[in-house]
């Protein structure tokens, strides 16, 4: 009989949406079943990939420099904040990193780094235009992360009041 793999770190992409409160808790509700430590990243998009035809390049880097600075206050908020219920859940540890470059990319590198046994993230619903042009980056992780991914729609997600 094959062992179950057992779920020590559990990886959170953050991207400060209105739903991503829902998803970081219920992650950390799931973590707190397993006794496992809960790491929340954002990554920043790198836009050097459009200099040139969205915005003058020497722009770019400042824009980007201030988008990483936003972040990390916004995250070290936000975890500040998920604490309180990770705590409450039996989350082993919380750590956050927010980091630069192509979102589905940051996300499977961190997972792979912090050895993830499950990932654990929203799903947006792009329809239409904007699905062709930003492509769906839970997609994207799904068929490239090294361990089970969790997909969570917040839009279908029932919580307690």
């Amino acid at each position: 009989m094959r062992k179950i793999a057992r779920v020590q770190n559990v990886v959170v992409p953050i991207d400060f949406s209105e739903n991503a409160r829902l998803i970081a808790e219920s992650a950390a509700f799931i973590a707190g079943k397993f006794g496992a430590s809960l790491h929340l990243i954002c990554v920043v998009q790198s836009f050097t990939d459009y200099s040139g035809f969205l915005m003058p390049q020497m722009s770019i880097p400042k824009l980007e420099h201030d988008l990483m600075e936003s972040a990390e206050q916004k995250m070290a908020d936000f975890a500040g904040e998920i604490k309180e219920h990770c705590q409450e859940y039996g989350v082993g540890s919380v750590e956050w990193r927010v980091v630069g470059g192509d979102i589905s990319e940051g996300i499977i590198d961190f997972a792979n780094e912090v050895r993830c046994d499950m990932i654990i993230m929203g799903t947006h619903g792009y329809k239409g235009l904007e699905k062709i042009v930003f492509g769906s980056i839970a997609d994207k992780v799904v068929r490239s992360a090294p361990c089970p991914v969790l997909t969570i729609n917040p839009y279908t997600c029932r919580t307690e009041e």
